[in-house]
């Protein structure tokens, strides 16, 4: 009986056009960078769940744009401290908002708020 003996034959790589990776295009017309800003700008906006809204007009209660934009700041800065659900109180309103969601979940009137208890809550933000 003949032992084979096995002997790899050595060869050199072939280089082509097919192993070489596709050029990434950088420039700010990406269409997924821009996709993703959108995403990440959208996301960061409030939104009134129904419940809220339909709080906001059974009590007459109204928020300027501009004070929505101040309540979206503060959300975000409480965020960016860990709070996951807050209580906003205004000069005619409270709100609670889950900043973790972005979402405003209910409403109420400023004098209604003083009688009530709130829980489930770890942060308080007041603006005047």
């Amino acid at each position: 009986m003949d032992k084979s003996v096995f002997r790899p034959i050595q060869s050199q790589p072939i280089k082509s056009q097919q192993n070489r990776l596709p050029k990434v295009n950088h420039s700010k017309n990406n269409t997924f960078s821009l996709h993703l800003q959108q995403a990440i700008e959208t996301n960061s906006k409030l939104t009134i769940s129904k419940h809220a809204k339909e709080r906001l007009h059974q009590r007459g209660i109204t928020i300027s744009e501009s004070r929505w934009e101040n309540i979206q700041e503060k959300v975000n800065e409480a965020k960016k401290m860990g709070v996951k659900d807050s209580l906003v109180l205004l000069d005619n309103a409270a709100l609670i908002i889950s900043a973790k969601n972005n979402t405003v979940i209910t409403a109420m009137d400023r004098n209604e708020a003083t009688s009530q208890i709130f829980t489930n809550i770890n942060g308080t933000i007041v603006l005047e």
